[in-house]
This record gives C-alpha cells, structure tokens and sequence, in this order.
C-alpha cells in the first residue's frame, strides 16, 4: 500500500513512486480555470458539495490541500483533481473505481498515458451502463406485459367479479410469486397439459392477453389476498 507524502508548499500528495499527480486528464471543464488558491468554502460552491465532502475525499487521499493556519487551501492541482473526481460521480462512477484511476493516474508517466487511463474508465462505466440500460429496458418490457390492458379490464362497481376455483387461485398466486412452466404444474399437482387448459380458462374468466396480465389482474383487483 502506497503511502502519501503531503508538499506544503505545493498542496500537492503523492501517493509513492512515481505518484506527482505530473499528469492528469485534460478536462474542457470551466471549473478548471478557476482562480487559484480557493478556501474550502469557495471549493465547496465551485463544486456543489459540502465541507464534509472534501474532508471525505481528503481522507481517501483523492485530493490534498495545504494549510495556511487553521484554513485549508486549495491549489490548482487540487482543483483540477477535483475536477476529474466530479466528473466521475457525475458519471456514476464508485468512488472505489475512482480511487483506483487516480492512483494510475498518479504513476502515469506521460500526458498520452494520463488521458489513456481516464478514457479506458470512461469506456468501462460506458459498457456498464449500457447492460444497465439493457436489463431495465428488459424489465419495463415485462411491467408492460404484466399491465397492458389490466386497468380497461378492471369491471364497474355494478359488475360482478369472476368467480374463480381454488385450484385457479392457487395458480394465480404461483404466478405472482414467479412459478410457470412444469415448476408450476408440478406446485399445482396437475400435467403440462392441464396448466395450459388451466391458463387459457384464466385468461378468458379474466378478459386479458396472457397469464401475467391475469395475475397482475388479479391483484388488482382483489381476487388475491395476499
């Protein structure tokens, strides 16, 4: 475990070898620009985070002001490494992936490289966002399926609700609890074949589309208990 080895006059931390901070990614950021040094309370507003928030990231070791007294100080090098921090909580980022960049990026022995590093974290959070946007894609596909058309078939105060079998509620709150297929029959006691028989007469009792939207039908409407 590298230790960190704090520059008085320069604000600056490496965190041993090589570790300068000589390189970091060049953001188009405007925070970057900001006139140097900043207190803790500028700091604070230039980022929209608390004072605890850079006492946090201090006692990670991601970003290291110096003192002039009591008062913290934050130079350029410190802005510019919270610049890159921000960026990656924006992102999304854990603050563990973050840790991890900036101290490759403090090895880093040239502009090129330093650049490199943070692109290679910006194309693996990329990758993982996309799986994300994937499977809640997938998800919402499945609130769909269990919805559509429930709410136009729920019936009127004046109608009556079907009237279901014990075998046939049994099997919707199977459904609700994620059994199909042989699991569910083999739960229910009954052949593949009867399932199917089974689930066309739900779906039919209760005016939907497939088994799920039955279920989700069901419990709206109160059929099921629980």
């Amino acid at each position: 475990m590298r230790n960190t080895i704090f520059d008085t006059q320069a604000g600056t931390a490496s965190l041993g070898g090589n570790g300068n901070y000589d390189f970091l990614p060049t953001l188009t950021d405007a925070t970057i620009a900001a006139d140097a040094p900043l207190a803790i309370a500028e700091m604070a507003d230039l980022f929209g985070v608390t004072h605890r928030t850079l006492h946090f990231y201090e006692e990670k070791g991601l970003i290291s002001p110096h003192r002039l007294g009591a008062m913290r100080v934050y130079g350029v090098d410190c802005i510019r490494r919270m610049s890159i921090i921000s960026a990656c909580r924006e992102m999304g980022l854990s603050l563990a992936s973050i840790q991890e960049l900036m101290l490759q990026i403090a090895d880093a022995q040239t502009q090129q490289e330093a650049d490199l590093l943070f692109k290679t974290a910006l194309e693996t959070r990329k990758r993982e966002l996309a799986s994300e946007l994937s499977t809640l894609h997938r998800q919402l596909q499945q609130i769909r399926t269990f919805t559509d058309g429930v709410s136009h078939g729920i019936p009127r105060k004046d109608e009556c609700l079907p009237a279901l079998t014990d075998q046939e509620r049994d099997c919707l709150l199977l459904l609700t609890e994620g059994y199909k297929g042989a699991p569910l029959a083999e739960r229910l006691g009954i052949s593949g074949t009867q399932l199917i028989d089974l689930e066309d007469q739900l779906i039919t009792k209760l005016g939907v589309a497939n088994r799920y939207q039955a279920a989700a039908k069901a419990l709206i409407l109160g059929i099921l208990t629980h």
